[in-house]
């Protein structure tokens, strides 16, 4: 019997695994192998968090596979240097992977299939979004740059065919190759953080199947309910769709059967779908101008006049400690360091404050949270620090800077999320919760506020007038 590869990086799943599918239908022998290659500004360069989220993500895939009678071969180092060991050590004669898309990883495989092309078959899928890239256009052949028009164009191609199922065997190599331990990888961090987060989350398939269930429960409300942190709101599926435990084809199917069998559901579906869609829309924009991983796309914030180092220092640290003194802000960044997650709503606004209200390039916020976020999908992460500093596409004003307290007083009007992960001001009347506090007034260690709303903000609109006048 032949045998073949397939390489698994952010497709960590049984199900919808069009890669493993396909070699399983060949008729091969199956090696399933994960080579831990963290490239600079590729999917496997993983902050600390997402590396946390990845080793217990593997610790379930292989879990799965063992209960089939396979196994998971782990591997560190350069992804050629080991795809070409594995090869000589197996006499492997295909190798199969689901394709990434940001431009490091397509160079980087692009390369290893010119090169592993003469010694075996290589087969790439895509398992990770609802549309490629290269397949929406303008008619002029150009790439989109606003959501709207770009959405419209992918639902006229239509959503995808139904997802594949997981298979119900796996034929096994009689010897395997040699691989490392899951611990070897080197995923986990000495310190507590952050692997205390995982109190909070369950990681591999079978829970991103948990997960999906639970909120389709209540996703009638999804539409509005979205924009209150203090509610179980969203889907919380994000790092599962992350490290690939379930694709956005399994869940648009098994939403659109939810959605025939619990009509008035249709509205909030219809939301969480087309936020699926923003999904696909940012690996979109990375693919098709790679420069805005660490460049702005609207080249005129260039010559934006943001804060220097020596400037904003202070100010950053106690942006990333939750310590500005807006209790909204705080909130989010202390829910993002305990549990490697942030409510969108909340992300927003304190991406706001730190690009336009401290005048902080938004790179800094951008890495950040790449590093303490367990969903920091890289396109998606640049294209949200992009839209709310107001150089990326389809972005926000620059002139719209959230309001912190207003925020606040919108989204969390009892002040149930303030309250949970601000405990100093759990005793403030809610008349009084979202405001910064006053001269005098006390609460534990809490501080005074980082910035002055109104003044910082005439200083980011003058910031901006005087880009504006360069060109």
């Amino acid at each position: 019997m032949s045998r073949a590869l397939v390489w698994l990086r952010q497709d960590l799943r049984l199900a919808d695994n069009p890669a493993l599918w396909h070699a399983l239908q060949q008729g091969h022998e199956i090696i399933p192998v994960f080579i831990h290659d963290p490239t600079p500004d590729t999917a496997g360069r993983l902050g600390a968090a997402s590396q946390v989220w990845l080793h217990h993500t593997l610790a379930a895939m292989a879990q799965s596979l063992a209960a089939m009678g396979s196994r998971l071969i782990l591997r560190r180092g350069e992804a050629l240097t080991e795809l070409v060991q594995l090869q000589t050590q197996t006499g492997a004669q295909a190798l199969y992977w689901n394709r990434c898309y940001d431009p490091v990883s397509v160079a980087r495989d692009t390369h290893i299939k010119q090169v592993l092309g003469r010694q075996l078959t290589v087969h790439s899928f895509n398992a990770s979004l609802l549309h490629e890239p290269v397949r929406l256009l303008k008619a002029d052949g150009a790439p989109y740059r606003v959501f709207t028009a770009w959405w419209k164009t992918l639902l006229q191609a239509g959503l995808p065919a139904r997802p594949l199922p997981a298979p119900d065997r796996l034929p096994v190599p009689a010897e395997w190759p040699p691989g490392c331990t899951l611990a070897a990888l080197g995923l986990l961090p000495a310190h507590h953080w952050p692997v205390g987060m995982m109190a909070h989350w369950k990681a591999g398939e079978q829970a991103a199947w948990q997960v999906l269930d639970r909120f389709l429960e209540a996703a009638a409300g999804y539409a509005v309910q979205r924009d209150f942190p203090g509610q179980a709101g969203t889907s919380c599926l994000s790092p599962y769709l992350h490290s690939g435990s379930i694709s956005p084809q399994q869940i648009v199917a098994y939403c659109e059967d939810f959605r025939n069998r619990v009509p008035q559901a249709e509205t909030g579906i219809a939301a969480f779908v087309r936020e699926l869609g923003w999904r696909d829309f940012a690996a979109y924009l990375l693919w098709h101008f790679p420069r805005t991983l660490e460049k702005p796309l609207d080249t005129r914030f260039e010559t934006f006049p943001w804060s220097t180092p020596d400037e904003y220092g202070a100010s950053l640290q106690r942006w990333q400690r939750g310590m500005t003194g807006f209790p909204i802000v705080d909130a989010g960044m202390r829910q993002l360091w305990q549990s490697g997650w942030m409510h969108n709503r909340v992300r927003m606004i304190a991406a706001s404050l730190l690009c336009k209200n401290l005048l902080i390039p938004w790179q800094q916020g951008e890495h950040w949270f790449r590093d303490t976020l367990v969903d920091a999908d890289l396109a998606s992460n640049v294209l949200g620090w992009q839209w709310v500093a107001g150089c990326g596409a389809d972005a926000a004003p620059y002139f719209r800077i959230f309001n912190p307290v207003l925020q606040a007083q919108k989204f969390d009007p009892d002040g149930t999320y303030v309250r949970r992960w601000v405990p100093e001001l759990r005793e403030r009347p809610v008349s009084l919760l979202h405001q910064p506090l006053g001269a005098g007034e006390v609460y534990g260690a809490y501080p005074l506020p980082v910035a002055d709303l109104k003044a910082s903000r005439q200083r980011a609109l003058a910031c901006f007038a005087r880009m504006k006048s360069v060109r």
